[in-house]
Order: C-alpha cells, then structure tokens, then sequence
C-alpha cells in the first residue's frame, strides 16, 4: 500500500483510539491516538512505512508513560471521606465492647459512638482503643496495644 492510504488508515485509528478513551478509565488509549496522529503527519511528508510504525510505536510508549505517571501523581494522597475517614483514629471505651455478645460504647474525640471489635473477649471500660473499620453506625475497634 502507498502513502495515501496509509495517511487514511493512520487518521483513522487516531479518531477511533481518540473517541473511544472517552469510554476507557486513565488514559489508556490516548496516548496511542497521539502516535497515530504522528505517524499520519510523517505518512503525509512520504516516510517511508517502517519510519512511520517506529515512530507510532516509540511515540505511543512515551506518551503513554508520561500521562501514566501524570495519572499516579493525581491519584495520591487524598483524604478519606465519609466513614472511612475514622479508620486508624483513636478512641476510649465507655461502656465495655464484647464482641460475641452485642455493642459498647466509645467516645472518639468529642462524640460517642456504638462500636464492636472482631476479636474475642470483652474491652473494657477505659481501654483505649483504635478504629480499624465502620459498618453502618459502629465502630469496629481493638486494643490499641494490638
């Protein structure tokens, strides 16, 4: 195949990987839509086929590791919200927590909640403990020497 038709495939997959990163999650796609515009410009100025997949190939990895790391760098550090932002926080145990037979209470800075821990036997009041989950309005706690 010549150029001409090489410069129609090459725009091609460049709209097609184009639009369909919008269905795809971290940029996935776009970067191979970028090497298939550079190949279609080089299929353009007539370089030769080999030239043009090298560059598409070479392109899209670059490309691909850039927005990759770009994506990694947004993703960190964000705070947890909702529930889960209690999780890894200290609490005091008020009214004991026995796991086997129901709920206690904690107080976590200035409020009280129901709580309950996953392991056997009983906290008892005036344990400190820690916040190793949430299930609907309960604490889930353990000692904090665990």
């Amino acid at each position: 195949m010549d150029n001409e038709v090489w410069r129609w495939i090459w725009l091609g997959m460049a709209g097609f990987l184009a639009v369909a990163e919008i269905f795809t999650a971290g940029f996935f796609l776009l970067p191979f839509a970028v090497g298939a515009v550079v190949a279609f410009v080089l299929a353009f100025v007539d370089v030769p086929l080999s030239v043009q997949w090298v560059a598409f190939i070479v392109v899209s990895l670059i490309s691909l590791w850039a927005l990759q790391r770009f994506v990694k760098h947004e993703d960190e550090d964000h705070p947890a919200v909702g529930a889960n932002r209690f999780v890894g926080k200290q609490a005091m145990v008020l009214e004991s927590v026995d796991g086997k037979h129901g709920t206690g209470r904690v107080r976590m800075e200035t409020e009280q909640w129901r709580a309950t821990t996953e392991m056997d036997g009983v906290i008892e009041a005036g344990t400190e403990v820690t916040v190793t989950g949430v299930v609907g309005s309960r604490l889930i706690v353990e000692p904090k020497d665990q």
